[in-house]
């Protein structure tokens, strides 16, 4: 564990006076600086910073070109920010975004200039067999690449982990959270949203910070409603098409087998294997990245310790139980304000109720994501029926309006898939409201009425289900 830890904390600074934070808001003023001045003979900004390391695997410079020799340190920054920029601009390096995903910035910004390459008629190179290269320089290459190291070696990883900041309002260190692949979750947000941006500068080119103030929400208040970014995987869906990605990366890779650098990965790899490599990395990058959502680890909402020793799970669990918090009362619309509920919540159960932990195995923002509680494997604080099912607790009170929309597909049309697919959840798992369970009116009417229209909902509790003891109601409001 210390080697992939020490890996991802080796691209960062030391905290210290005037050290700018690793903060999107901040990538954003720094290409603010950038814009207003010259910085190394009339280059763009984009193609600086591919001439400071975002555009460095071979498949992203036969699309994009060599960069050029990078230029001394601009006058319109100080050298603090010149030296974030160009560690920013490593591969593995990271910032935070205000929803608070992390995201890297060379598959982002290799995008953004396809984009804009496209729309002024600027020609790119073609290859054969043709590819999108778009995808080429975001995604398609490293994962291509990613799963054909892999071959062989079933203990290899190949997509994720996710990870953890220092401190979210002065992000400078960034921790995986389990073995390095590839393609870290960080690497996976930087290549979707260079898809969407990318997309985006294609058919209506702006300024590169407006482009990214308005994606990401810098500066954007704490109340003002969810940013673009916290669509990123809908968006992402909507672009690549059934088939689009598996054809990508079969076309990337055949394009790597000719190119010098890369000749050597495919010399032993047969037309089959290639197609089904490209057949799995496409699969499996799309359950993890687009078809589940995405959920806040404890980590980056600022959780305290379990107290004692958390119980595993036996899964697949047969059972779903729907909440609302009730109290916090109005939903949690932004990453700052959602994870400032959860430590609330969490202070209540341990310190109030006597709990061990937060009781929900996760918990629905209005901001885009879920937060992990217990999460997938610790049974959760419901008493009773604890151990046969997730507790899901929507924050807000949902007696009189249901969640929005895009909140309530959250669940509905990600998590619950998701947990089937992925082994922890029953296909015929059977989903009830807390109040079918005990003496309470959660989750609310208006909420309770609309997960009555779910697969899975049962109408009455099933009489071998344990609930001796039984309800959340009994000890919280919610």
């Amino acid at each position: 564990m210390i080697l992939w830890l020490l890996g991802v904390l080796g691209l960062c600074t030391r905290p210290g006076a005037g050290v700018p934070p690793r903060h999107m808001a901040t990538v954003v003023g720094i290409m603010e600086a950038l814009e207003s001045g010259d910085h190394g003979g009339g280059a763009t900004t984009l193609e600086l910073a591919r001439a400071l390391g975002a555009c460095s695997t071979p498949g992203c410079r036969a699309v994009l070109g060599e960069p050029h020799h990078a230029p001394p340190a601009p006058p319109t920054l100080s050298d603090h920010e010149w030296l974030l920029f160009t560690q920013l601009l490593h591969r593995d390096a990271a910032v935070l975004a205000p929803d608070g995903s992390t995201v890297t910035l060379g598959p982002l910004l290799a995008g953004v200039e396809v984009g804009l390459k496209q729309a002024l008629g600027l020609s790119l190179p073609t290859f054969q067999p043709p590819i999108d290269t778009l995808y080429a320089v975001t995604i398609t290459e490293a994962l291509g690449t990613s799963f054909l190291l892999a071959r062989g070696d079933g203990d290899k990883a190949t997509l994720g982990p996710g990870g953890c900041w220092d401190d979210v309002d002065n992000p400078q260190n960034y921790t995986l959270l389990g073995p390095p692949s590839p393609i870290p979750d960080a690497i996976a947000n930087g290549a979707m949203d260079g898809v969407i941006l990318g997309a985006r500068m294609a058919t209506a080119p702006i300024p590169l910070p407006d482009l990214l103030r308005g994606y990401y929400g810098t500066g954007n208040g704490t109340q003002k409603g969810r940013p673009p970014s916290s669509y990123r995987r809908r968006d992402f869906r909507v672009l690549t098409e059934p088939g689009k990605l598996e054809e990508e990366v079969e076309a990337m890779l055949r394009v790597l087998r000719v190119l010098p650098a890369t000749q050597g990965l495919l010399e032993d790899v047969g037309q089959e294997e290639v197609v089904a490599i490209a057949r799995q990395a496409a699969r499996e990058f799309t359950e993890v990245y687009v078809d589940c959502p995405p959920i806040v680890p404890r980590c980056m909402w600022g959780a305290r310790p379990y107290r004692g020793t958390p119980r595993l799970l036996t899964i697949p669990l047969g059972s779903i139980y729907i909440h609302h918090t009730f109290i916090p009362s109005v939903p949690c619309r932004t990453f700052t304000a959602c994870a400032r509920d959860m430590r609330s919540m969490q202070r209540f159960h341990q310190d109030i109720r006597g709990w061990d932990d937060i009781g929900y195995s996760f918990v629905v923002g209005s901001d885009g994501y879920l937060y992990q509680g217990r999460g997938w494997d610790w049974v959760g604080a419901h008493k009773g029926y604890n151990s046969q099912g997730y507790g899901v607790g929507y924050v807000g009170d949902f007696s009189a309006t249901p969640p929005d929309e895009d909140t309530i597909a959250l669940v509905r049309d990600e998590l619950l898939p998701c947990a089937v697919k992925s082994g922890r959840l029953h296909p015929n798992y059977t989903l009830r409201g807390h109040r079918q369970m005990g003496h309470t009116d959660c989750p609310g009417n208006s909420l309770f009425q609309e997960i009555e229209t779910w697969d899975g909902f049962k109408t009455d509790p099933d009489p071998t289900d344990d609930i001796t003891d039984g309800s959340w109601s009994r000890r919280a409001p919610a």
